[in-house]
């Protein structure tokens, strides 16, 4: 039987991301599903007030049951910015209420990030961000309450996730080494609605450390809550031999 691992993902993007992670994850001998459910994002812009409505518990609720329909086995969360805005006690209550929500484990791409940042021993991190630099600071603010020094903070001033979505490859590399600081033992690239699923390997060629990105880590942490470890090169360092 295939280990699933269901996704609420806000709106229309980077949904692509994760039929494009399970193929690589399953050529790379995983039997695993990732099915994804869309959430009612209600406004599409990266504004303080519109995220904590976009993460409410009502919104993530609404997902779950089409998610256990399809066999999910924890369910996860698939954005940053609408979890760590609630800040660090605020996002574990909007995972305990998911969890509880579908009788699962329960994760967001928020504390993804942390514990794919603690499971490659990195303490020191860069974030280059799609946001507007007052929504990077909430997620600088997250991380360094899970004990992660920030070294560098870069937004870019976007809105929409609709616009993001846009982005292709020579956009996040351009997003990444710009945020890059030299003292980073990683870059932290953290918004769902950005494709990178097809470019993690380029990004850590070009940047020459670890690059963790947000439907990346997402995958893994979904992974990591069923005990299903998977080795997968092409998918960053995150997903290495250790």
């Amino acid at each position: 039987m295939a280990h699933t691992v269901g996704f609420l993902y806000p709106g229309y993007s980077a949904e692509d991301d994760y039929p494009r992670l399970e193929r690589i994850l399953r050529g790379a001998g995983a039997d695993v599903r990732l099915p994804l459910v869309h959430t009612d994002i209600g406004v599409d812009a990266h504004r303080v007030d519109a995220l904590l409505e976009m993460g409410s518990a009502v919104r993530l609720a609404a997902g779950v049951g089409e998610l256990l329909e399809r066999g999910a086995d924890a369910v996860l969360w698939a954005c940053t910015s609408a979890s760590f805005v609630f800040g660090w006690e605020g996002a574990q209550e909007q995972v305990r209420e998911l969890s509880a929500a579908a009788g699962l484990p329960a994760s967001s791409t928020s504390f993804a990030f942390v514990h794919a940042a603690k499971a490659l021993g990195v303490e020191r991190v860069a974030i280059a961000a799609t946001y507007p630099e007052d929504v990077a600071e909430h997620f600088a603010a997250f991380l360094k309450a899970a004990g992660i020094e920030v070294v560098a903070a870069r937004g870019s001033g976007i809105i929409t996730a609709a616009e993001v979505g846009t982005w292709g490859k020579e956009e996040v590399l351009t997003l990444a080494g710009a945020g890059d600081h030299r003292d980073a033992q990683a870059v932290l690239l953290p918004d769902t609605a950005l494709h990178s699923a097809a470019h993690l390997v380029d990004l850590e060629l070009a940047l020459g450390k670890p690059v963790l990105t947000a439907n990346q880590v997402t995958a893994w942490e979904g992974l990591r809550l069923i005990d299903h470890p998977v080795v997968c090169p092409a998918l960053g360092a995150l997903f290495g031999d250790g």
